[in-house]
């Protein structure tokens, strides 16, 4: 960390004294009309919490029929709704949610996502401790179908929920999930917000905003701390299309491009430490987990292997595909300045 304490949450990381964790508000982000229901049981879930948030807001992402109509139904004393003046996206969408609040930590709920009790209390306990920057909880795979027996729990988070693999309890984490995360405010405004144009645009599969931006306010900050909080749970929704084999690949696909972007931004050591340890040792107990099964006649096992197999393979490809683009993108822009020099 650089520089003196420059207030009271400043000096905490710097100094190690802790104090009250301060005000709460909640965010939560919704771009499309189809997810209405879940929207609503989303702010309900909120507002049915021991520990009430001091603000809530609904951040409308570039949709004005949605907006006018969450206005009119969901608007109360303790709820907003605010249109996004961000780019269209998460990203943007959390920012005007961030920049809107006035409290001291702020967490991130999807919309279609459902706080159990007592979520909000879990997930901000830790910030007692002036270290923490930052928590994430577990995000419960609630399918709108039958459970995809074929697809491996450590993969869940191609279907934007908790895998295999997590602590089962309290410890440092790099990023949060992004269905289920708090940081300080101050925090995240210090270092620019959520990077927009990175992530995920209405049905575009990318990601990583979270990971981005935890490793901004880890550089900013190197001795604070960004906790796993499994008491802190919520469930999140999963519908039909992603329980298939496409969505796999095209999830995957697109995790290894944004990986690809996160590593020119941030670097590999920063951008890749949490995922190398989950390929040298998650991956290939889940494969074994799944081969055991398949050989006690849980025929779903083989494929679950299968599925972590084809998930490595699309997500490197996916990777050295965008490696090799902003290799090439970054030649053509460097081309003119060397033709000029030549002349």
């Amino acid at each position: 960390m650089s520089g003196g304490c420059t207030g009271a949450w400043e000096c905490g990381p710097v100094c190690g004294a802790d104090a009250p964790a301060g005000s709460i508000g909640v965010v939560i982000c919704a771009y499309s009309e189809a997810r209405w229901e879940q929207l609503r049981a989303a702010v309900a879930s909120v507002q049915g919490q021991s520990l009430a948030p001091a603000e809530t807001v609904v951040v409308i992402d570039h949709n004005e029929r949605l907006r006018e109509r969450a206005r009119t139904e969901l608007t109360s004393p303790s709820t907003r709704v605010i249109a996004s003046t961000g780019r269209p996206g998460l990203s943007g969408a959390r920012n005007t949610g961030l920049r809107a609040l006035e409290s001291d930590l702020v967490a991130f709920l999807d919309d279609d996502a459902r706080a159990t009790e007592p979520w909000l209390e879990q997930l901000t306990a830790p910030f007692a401790h002036a270290s923490v920057l930052a928590t994430g909880g577990v995000a419960k795979p609630d399918w709108e179908a039958a459970p995809a027996r074929w697809l491996s729990p450590e993969l869940y988070w191609v279907i934007g929920c908790s895998y295999r693999g997590l602590p089962e309890d309290v410890a440092e984490i790099r990023n949060p999930i992004g269905a289920n995360m708090a940081f300080r405010r101050e925090a995240l405004l210090t270092v620019g917000g959520f990077t927009e144009g990175v992530g995920r645009v209405e049905d575009r599969p990318l990601g990583d905003e979270e990971t981005e931006v935890s490793v901004r306010v880890r550089m900013r900050w190197p001795d604070a701390q960004i906790l796993h909080v499994p008491a802190a749970l919520v469930t999140h929704t999963v519908p039909m299309r992603r329980a298939s084999w496409s969505y796999l690949a095209s999830r995957c696909w697109a995790e290894g491009r944004s990986k690809a972007h996160l590593t020119g931004a941030v670097g590999a050591a920063s951008a890749l430490a949490s995922e190398r340890r989950y390929v040298a040792r998650v991956l290939p107990a889940g494969v074994i987990r799944g081969l055991l099964d398949g050989i006690r006649g849980d025929l779903a096992g083989l494929a679950r292997a299968a599925s972590i197999v084809a998930a490595l393979a699309l997500t490197s490809a996916g990777y050295g595909y965008g490696r090799v683009t902003a290799r090439l993108n970054g030649n053509r822009r460097e081309t003119p300045r060397r033709a000029r020099t030549r002349s």
